[in-house]
């Protein structure tokens, strides 16, 4: 029995056995004992008082004494104001140890045990290659799908990809005009940059064309609506939306570039996708529920032809689903995608988008306007709204000079991770090949440990350097720990066994085994709040925890069998824990480094 479940029993049986009393709902609240005071478990006296018709204090002393002498686990107690702190016997911790090395999977739940449900993440456009917000977003909601599975979920993993719109005719425009028959194999680039390279030719065109008509004297209001370009990029989309031959197979040809692009990052990045959902497709069933909730009074027209919903009533806004042209908005596209994965994926439980901050206006506005729609499922969206991420000025600016490209962040890291192991002589002994992939793995986690290890909501600045650290709460750091329990069990292969005879633990032998032991729990929270980064200072503790263990539990000189061998098994479960942990956040664990 999980001792905090041990603990609410008792606790229940003391407060009966005391006063007389039925304990009622929540009244007995357990949690873990907090590091200044000693104990392991606590309970919250203050809702028991009035039934005892004591202090707290004295409360807590009376239960905290009938605890110690009814219950073995529970060894000896101490009470700070309205807090009963329990000290668990070391019988308790070695068992629970052993159950918990015994188990292979340990704190993974029951495969597609909980139902069905979605994880979008990445949704990028086609007129530009992924940047260093898009690493943000694939690595947070691949990492919260890979937590959704571990706690029992069957986790369909999607993304929309935005695939028309104006700017994607900017790029095809620009292209037509200025790319000379340019392709990524004449010019040596990846096709998402190739097409991107033409989105900000386009906006340098453009951008000189505002300035002459200005110049012209027209302001800049009437210079952006006039400009020649413009007009162009809006024809070219009217022209796709009606399906023209020449436009819809500049179309296919320059997002087969990109889409070629996209794998290769995603397959350096290490995440993937279970379903692919198109904006060129979802828009069409975002327009045909736009007919639809005309006809329900949902929606109304106004005199220039466009549709809006007004949301005025409901703290919102007006929020515009087609244009005037009868062109569709990312509005439409979204009520379209919305309705369609429920219907493509019958019994889903509720479908997580992963969605930058600058976007919740949104999502509120979609969610409100498919439960004005009488869409069943409305209330299952979730907006997992993080913080946008940004770099100290100055530091590895992408080609463009305007964003960070995903590519050459991940090359950089990669690399930085090279040039230390060479500073330091780490790598000798292992081949080119083994060499790169460690370096890949170090930089890589380098790279998702930082952007993973803050609290999705809030905003973050990436330093580099500072997350490829071997010291401190970095992935390297982690890494190098995971790497010693591994270079443990090489050493005395064979000789870790689950049994020893102990009575009792160290300090550090103790702290390890309780770690570990709350990992089961710290996962099912994760998934609760959608937050990787609870994996993640788990991970740093455990890490933390068993370098203080390896250097005051010493294994190779110890002479007691039963206690070398409880070290072994420690360093053993520790490097599975860690693993499975640093596996939930994509980040993979070299044997050696």
């Amino acid at each position: 029995m999980r001792i905090e479940q041990l603990l609410e029993e008792k606790a229940t049986e003391a407060v009966q056995a005391l006063f007389q009393q039925e304990v009622g709902e929540r009244a007995i609240q357990v949690q873990r004992t907090r590091k200044e005071f000693e104990g392991d478990v606590t309970l919250v006296v203050f809702p028991l008082s009035r039934m005892a018709k004591m202090k707290p204090e004295e409360t807590g002393d009376v239960i905290g004494k009938w605890l110690c002498e009814n219950v073995e686990e529970f060894v000896r107690y101490n009470v700070v104001k309205g807090f009963l702190n329990i000290v668990v016997s070391d019988a308790y911790w070695l068992n629970a140890f052993k159950s918990a090395f015994a188990e292979e999977n340990y704190g993974i739940g029951e495969k597609n045990s909980k139902g069905k449900v979605m994880v979008e993440y990445s949704s990028p456009n086609t007129n530009k290659p992924l940047h260093l917000g898009h690493l943000r977003n694939n690595f947070l909601g691949y990492s919260v799908a890979k937590i959704l599975e571990a706690t029992g979920f069957e986790v369909v993993k999607v993304q929309i990809i935005n695939d028309r719109g104006i700017h994607i005719c900017k790029s095809m425009l620009a292209w037509q005009r200025f790319g000379n028959g340019e392709t990524p194999e004449s010019s040596g680039l990846k096709g998402d940059k190739l097409v991107g390279k033409y989105y900000v030719r386009f906006d340098q065109e453009y951008k000189a064309q505002i300035k002459a008509l200005m110049e012209d004297g027209k302001s800049e209001d009437e210079a952006k609506k006039m400009a020649p370009i413009i007009l162009e990029a809006q024809e070219m989309l009217l022209k796709w939306e009606a399906k023209d031959a020449e436009v819809y197979a500049l179309w296919e040809k320059m997002n087969a570039w990109v889409y070629q692009g996209f794998e290769e990052t995603y397959r350096e990045m290490g995440v993937s996708f279970d379903q692919l959902y198109y904006e060129s497709n979802t828009y069409l069933k975002g327009k045909e529920v736009v007919e639809t909730g005309l006809d329900k009074g949902v929606f109304y027209k106004r005199e220039d032809n466009s549709v809006w919903c007004d949301l005025r009533e409901d703290g919102l806004d007006e929020k515009l689903v087609l244009r005037k042209d009868g062109t569709a908005v990312y509005m439409t596209q979204d009520i379209g995608t919305a309705i369609l994965r429920f219907e493509d994926n019958p019994g889903l439980k509720f479908q997580v988008y992963t969605v930058g901050n600058e976007q919740e206006y949104h999502f509120k506005v979609l969610f409100m306007i498919l439960e004005k729609l009488g869409f069943e499922n409305a209330q299952l969206n979730y907006h997992l709204s993080y913080g946008m991420v940004e770099l100290p000025e100055g530091k590895m600016k992408s080609r463009e000079g305007t964003v960070v490209d995903a590519d050459d962040l991940l090359a950089e890291m990669a690399g930085a991770a090279e040039e230390i192991a060479n500073e330091q002589g780490k790598m000798a002994g292992l081949s080119m090949e083994e060499q790169k992939a460690t370096f890949k793995m170090v930089g890589y986690g380098a790279l998702k440990y930082f952007l993973l290890k803050v609290d999705p909501k809030k905003s973050m600045m990436f330093d580099p350097k500072e997350s490829i650290d071997f010291l401190g709460n970095t992935g390297p750091f982690i890494q190098f720990n995971y790497v010693r329990t591994r270079a443990l069990l090489r050493k005395f292969e064979g000789q870790i066994l689950p049994e020893f005879k102990l009575d009792e633990l160290s300090g550090a032998e103790k702290n390890l085994v309780k770690k570990i032991y709350t990992f089961p729990e710290v996962l099912e929270e994760a998934a609760k709040n959608y937050d990787p980064s609870q994996i993640a200072g788990f991970c740093f503790e455990l890490a933390k925890e068993f370098s203080s263990f390896y250097q005051h539990s010493p294994i190779m000189n110890e002479e007691n069998a039963d206690l070398k061998n409880l070290r072994l098994a420690l360093a053993s479960k520790t490097g599975d824990v860690i693993k499975t942990g640093m596996n939930l956040l994509g980040i993979e664990m070299p044997e050696r480094m």
